[in-house]
């Protein structure tokens, strides 16, 4: 036995005591060390100090690095001695600088405002439930007005004070007494710069430059992989049918949507398709579906596509049970054990179930359902998984690491795919599925598909039910103008045509959708290359200037007894794809006012000009959505509904503008694009030399995705 003095413990607690302390004791911005920045990429910088945890971008595709070259070189957004951290045994911290006129977005999605300024946000994966951060998609990057963005590269839980901690030695605003004079009193005085931490020993941080926000967002979506490109069909019409439907059910379906003159592209299979479904089995139920293989063939000889419904919990009945059983979790959610997706080998059985039991049978994608929250139906933080990495790490990706499996494991096959989930994380621009959520309110499904483009992520304002068929008719809008047109009345078994009077103007909105594919598709297109959301805040339009503003603030001893004043923001209208502005109606409206961009902007419907640069006024009218298209705004459509019948095209141009658009095509399904199979058609609106505009078509390529004739539409007169 080996004999220790006193004098040498007394001399490790003292040591001990001091370390600590000197990690503790800085309460001053010097006392901070500063974050040294290296240079990755052009308008790329990256910082870290310690141990991280889990990286996020081991679940991304790999970075589109020609791409953010070719965006060209962006400055440094800070004095780079004004960026620091500190690192505590608890906490890593760091402080970035913030100007008095700056506006902060992103956060992840969010069902609330746009402007994140002035609030703390704790960024935790859960159900939406109005705490600031517990979210869907929790996302640690933010974007700021002046045009750079931040990611906290982290799988950790982090706390962010978006310019509410002020430190004694800040630049402080003047103090002003509540007493005598509330009118200029502030509740949350302006801080001088974000702080953010998480309980851990290190952090790694990213800048995303760009001379206009977009721009950082490009670069942020390109460094996760570039955006996806879904299927042809993805894009077309979703029904998701109720939970304990069997074959003969859908079959019946089918008919009525047929008879209803309605299109169909892709059914979802809701938890019945299982014969254990919470957790789940993943084998076929026999009773429902006595023979899968016969069931999807018939629909894929209709062109309708099948996706199943799926939570990550397995039941003790399910036939991967027994393999899966060594890389499970020590809790269970529903008396099902929860896999560690972090281990390769457990994501290998579980695609090889999958593939075996359905794809191979013909299933074309998944909805990944319960991966968020609440905690009582998730394991607990101090659950423990046999990787060893920490419980709350894997609950902030796990979400994205059944993503990334899926639709990797398509692409090795391929094939794309396009499916749901209900969480995700850093570097989800990659992953080829769309966010979805129990929550249900009108408006703030609109405000979360703005948000949406400030996080890296896709968000379907999906439809279930209505309380009358104005409100059908007003969801129905939205959901026709979105990344998936998705009917999911999979309760309420509402279909397009169960409220009276509105049926034909559900279908004709419908049919307009489906007519944008091209438009659609390129715009997807461009996100997977350009790094351009395909539907995004009007924050990131050049030439928006906004009209954001604040209230009175009255003092309410019981609702508001700090008199704050509430921020209003504009977040009910967005951009679809390069040229169109898109202003929902709620129900009740009967007129709404719409924020142009500089430049003028034309009706979609008449080419009318409606404005530039100022707020218009629109009158509610039930049939149509206000779309609003840019000046030389060139518009290609389908000629007919049928999105596989692309050989004649129509070319809308509005405005007096010339322009030019470079039309994407392909073969719609695979991978082979990647390769360089596909069409870029230079679509050219160009005066003559009497000043009449004309079309010109030019084919950039000798690929054969073309259009047996392309009509050009003079919208405007």
């Amino acid at each position: 036995m080996k004999i220790i003095s006193n004098n040498f413990v007394l001399l490790i607690f003292f040591s001990t005591t001091i370390f600590a302390f000197s990690q503790t004791q800085g309460t001053l911005i010097s006392d901070m060390n500063t974050l040294r920045w290296e240079k990755v990429l052009p308008g790329v910088w990256k910082a870290s100090f310690g141990e991280s945890g889990l990286n996020p971008f081991d679940y991304s595709a790999p970075s589109k690095t020609n791409a953010i070259k070719n965006l060209g070189e962006a400055p440094f957004p800070f004095d780079v001695d004004s960026t620091f951290y500190q690192l505590t045994n608890e906490r890593a911290t760091i402080r970035l600088p913030l100007s008095k006129t700056e506006s902060i977005y992103g956060m992840g999605l969010e069902f609330n405002g746009l402007n994140r300024r002035g609030n703390v946000y704790t960024l935790k994966v859960d159900h939406y439930g109005g705490t600031m951060g517990y979210t869907h998609a929790p996302i640690p990057f933010y974007v700021s007005s002046e045009g750079y963005g931040v990611l906290i590269n982290s799988s950790k839980r982090i706390k962010i004070y978006v310019g509410t901690a002020n430190r004694k030695d800040g630049k402080q605003t003047k103090p002003i007494d509540r007493t005598t004079n509330p009118r200029d009193w502030e509740a949350r005085p302006a801080a001088d710069a974000i702080e953010a931490s998480v309980q851990g020993s290190g952090l790694e941080i990213y800048i995303f430059g760009g001379i206009t926000p977009l721009e950082s967002v490009q670069r942020y979506n390109l460094f996760c992989g570039g955006g996806i490109l879904p299927p042809k069909w993805g894009l077309g019409f979703w029904h998701r049918t109720p939970t304990a439907y069997s074959d003969e059910d859908i079959y019946q379906e089918i008919k009525e949507f047929e008879e209803n003159r309605f299109p169909l592209h892709v059914i979802g299979l809701e938890p019945g398709w299982q014969n254990f479904a919470y957790p789940c089995s993943y084998d076929w139920s026999e009773e429902r579906f006595p023979n899968p293989k016969e069931f999807l063939r018939n629909l894929k000889n209709q062109d309708i596509e099948v996706n199943l419904w799926e939570n990550p919990y397995v039941a003790p009945t399910s036939s991967l049970a027994d393999k899966i059983k060594p890389y499970v979790g020590s809790h269970t959610v529903w008396h099902g054990t929860v896999p560690d997706y972090s281990i390769p080998e457990a994501r290998k059985i579980l695609m090889s179930h999958h593939q075996k039991e359905h794809i191979d049978l013909g299933i074309s994608g998944y909805k990944i359902d319960e991966v968020d929250g609440y905690d009582f139906w998730l394991w607990p933080d101090h659950a423990s998984f046999p990787s060893g990495n920490d419980p709350v790490e894997i609950r902030q990706l796990y979400g994205l690491m059944i993503q990334k499996e899926i639709t990797d494991h398509f692409k090795q096959q391929n094939k794309r795919t396009y499916g749901l989930v209900r969480s995700s994380y850093i570097g989800s621009p990659s992953q080829n599925f769309v966010i979805y959520s129990d929550y249900y309110g009108h408006k703030g499904y609109v405000t979360a598909l703005s948000n949406s483009s400030l996080a890296g992520v896709l968000w379907t304002p999906e439809i279930r039910d209505a309380k009358s068929p104005e409100e059908w008719v007003r969801r129905f809008q939205s959901v026709c103008y979105s990344p998936m047109l998705l009917l999911n009345a999979w309760a309420s078994k509402t279909k397009p045509w169960d409220f009276e009077g509105v049926t034909d103007i559900i279908r004709e909105n419908v049919e307009t959708r489906l007519k944008l594919l091209p438009y659609l598709y390129t715009a997807f297109y461009n996100y997977n290359q350009q790094g351009i959301p395909p539907f995004r805040a009007m924050v990131l339009e050049k030439g928006y200037l906004g009209t954001e503003s604040l209230s009175d603030g009255a003092l309410d001893d019981v609702k508001n007894p700090y008199a704050e004043k509430t921020k209003l923001e504009v977040t009910d209208q967005y951009m679809m794809g390069p040229s169109i502005l898109v202003a929902p109606f709620f129900t009740g409206q009967t007129k709404r006012d719409v924020i142009l961009p500089k430049g003028n902007w034309y009706d979609f419907y008449t080419g009318e000009l409606v404005g530039n640069g100022n707020t218009i006024t629109v009158a509610a009218k039930l049939e149509q959505i206000p779309l609003f298209v840019k000046d030389g705004g060139i518009i290609p459509m389908l000629a007919s509904t049928d999105i596989f019948d692309e050989q004649n095209l129509e070319v809308r141009h509005y405005g007096q503008k010339q322009n030019h658009y470079l039309l994407y095509n392909d073969d719609g399904v695979s991978y082979n694009f990647e390769g360089g199979d596909f069409s870029l058609i230079q679509l050219q609106a160009f005066q003559d030399k009497n000043g009449k505009l004309k079309g010109k078509v030019k084919n950039s390529n000798s690929k054969d995705y073309r259009y047996n004739s392309i009509n050009w539409i003079w919208m405007t007169y």
